[in-house]
């Protein structure tokens, strides 16, 4: 069996399932942010009064942190309140991070685990060796009511990474460029399971970023099989034992799918979908307004490093915004300590504190009409990050923090001292 069919059949209590079949699952955590306020209104209607086993769910307030309006205040109140009410446990309130940021630093996101999270990117965990998807407000209502939920489980695309990445390219790179080749819903409710010789010797960082952005390909999770950058990252963290799951040798995939990461040259996703993706001289010189470096999916202490490496000594140009968003209050305090903050300010950046902010345009950042954003996160739909007349370009930390010196978007093995790795 593939992971997913492997790790559904234990989760469900049966020897062997196959793709399309319909299980009942009883996940190990389950996760929801900001949007815990409208569940819970959900879960009212229901006509259960208490949350089954509290001690499963795991809450982080990020969307909007901190209130930007009397509505958002409104909300992260009610919750607090919800979550004392229901003897929720694992709460996490504003400023400690983004959820996908979080779970991993608190030690939930385990090997072997099933992990639930009503908001997409929930794929992030399978970096750690987890099924981790995105389920509706109502599913998550229904797991605080009985703590079951069924899923149907999805055929496998394997994608094999050959060779290495080259400073300055990143993970980023590499999940643009197979984006681009698949297309946005190219691997549609399947599970997708990275492995291949790049991805083995990535960062336990880099790898998030695949799996973070499995979902913009259409998969249900994004798998890489966890290893001993994994358990040196969970030592000290994990809520609990865990017993990790790998996919049989002689596992049957839908699809090998294979690429070369030596090769690769930095990647841009266009306006306005994530699949509308060029090398990034074919928009090098395009003006920008606005970078944004940073959120759960380029927001982590390497994203920052190689970002201040590029920065250092220098200025950010003249009528371009930065915007640094580091990913958690850990990550914050570890580049504080390392004089990455203070390089990025000393540039003119503007640090914000950790938390989703511009990233979904509610407040921080947001773009106005005919503004042009380069940013690190994972999406760049019309409207994302304010106006709809506004155009955000995706990229990689160092295309990001290059573009940011010379105002227009720009190949960062241009200004990468020492050039290409």
């Amino acid at each position: 069996m593939t992971f997913a069919e492997k790790i559904l059949a234990q989760k469900a209590g049966l020897d062997h399932v196959e793709p399309g079949q319909i299980v009942t699952v009883t996940p190990d955590f389950c996760m929801s942010h900001d949007n815990t306020a409208a569940i819970s209104k959900i879960f009212g209607k229901i006509g259960v009064e208490r949350v089954k086993d509290p001690e499963r769910f795991v809450i982080v307030l990020d969307h909007t942190v901190p209130p930007s309006t009397e509505k958002y205040a409104l909300g992260h109140k009610e919750i607090r309140q919800f979550v004392a009410q229901q003897g929720i446990v694992h709460f996490y309130d504003g400023g400690v991070g983004i959820c996908h940021q979080v779970l991993p630093e608190k030690g939930f996101a385990l090997p072997g685990t099933l992990i639930l999270g009503s908001d997409s990117h929930t794929t992030t965990y399978g970096a750690f060796g987890a099924f981790s998807a995105g389920i509706g407000r109502s599913e998550m209502a229904v797991l605080y009511a009985t703590s079951k939920i069924w899923l149907k489980v999805p055929s496998t695309f394997k994608i094999v990474v050959h060779g290495r990445l080259r400073a300055p390219l990143t993970s980023k790179d590499l999940i643009l460029k197979i984006i681009g080749d698949i297309g946005a819903d190219g691997a549609l409710y399947r599970s997708v399971e990275f492995t291949g010789a790049a991805i083995t010797e990535m960062s336990q960082a880099a790898r998030m970023v695949l799996s973070n952005m499995a979902i913009e390909m259409g998969a249900k999770n994004g798998y890489i099989a966890p290893d001993d950058k994994t358990f040196r990252f969970l030592e000290g963290r994990a809520v609990r034992k865990y017993y990790p799951v790998y996919p049989d040798s002689d596992a049957s995939y839908e699809k090998v799918l294979e690429f070369d990461a030596s090769d690769l040259i930095p990647q841009v996703a266009k306006p306005h979908t994530v699949d509308n993706v060029a090398p990034v001289e074919e928009v090098a010189g395009t003006k920008i307004d606005q970078v944004l470096l940073g959120t759960c999916t380029n927001g982590r202490l390497e994203d920052l490093r190689l970002a201040a490496r590029i920065i250092a000594g220098k200025k950010i140009a003249t009528g371009v915004r930065m915007l640094v968003l580091p990913a958690s209050r850990e990550v914050l305090l570890d580049a504080l300590s390392e004089g990455l903050i203070d390089t990025f300010v000393r540039a003119g950046a503007m640090v914000l504190n950790p938390g989703c902010g511009p990233c979904l345009g509610v407040h921080e950042g947001v773009l106005a009409p005919g503004e042009v954003c380069l940013s690190t996160a994972n999406r760049n739909f019309k409207g994302r990050m304010g106006s709809r007349d506004a155009e955000i370009y995706l990229a990689s930390p160092a295309t990001v923090a290059a573009s940011a010196l010379t105002g227009v978007i720009t190949d960062p093995r241009d200004v990468f001292e020492g050039g290409a790795e």
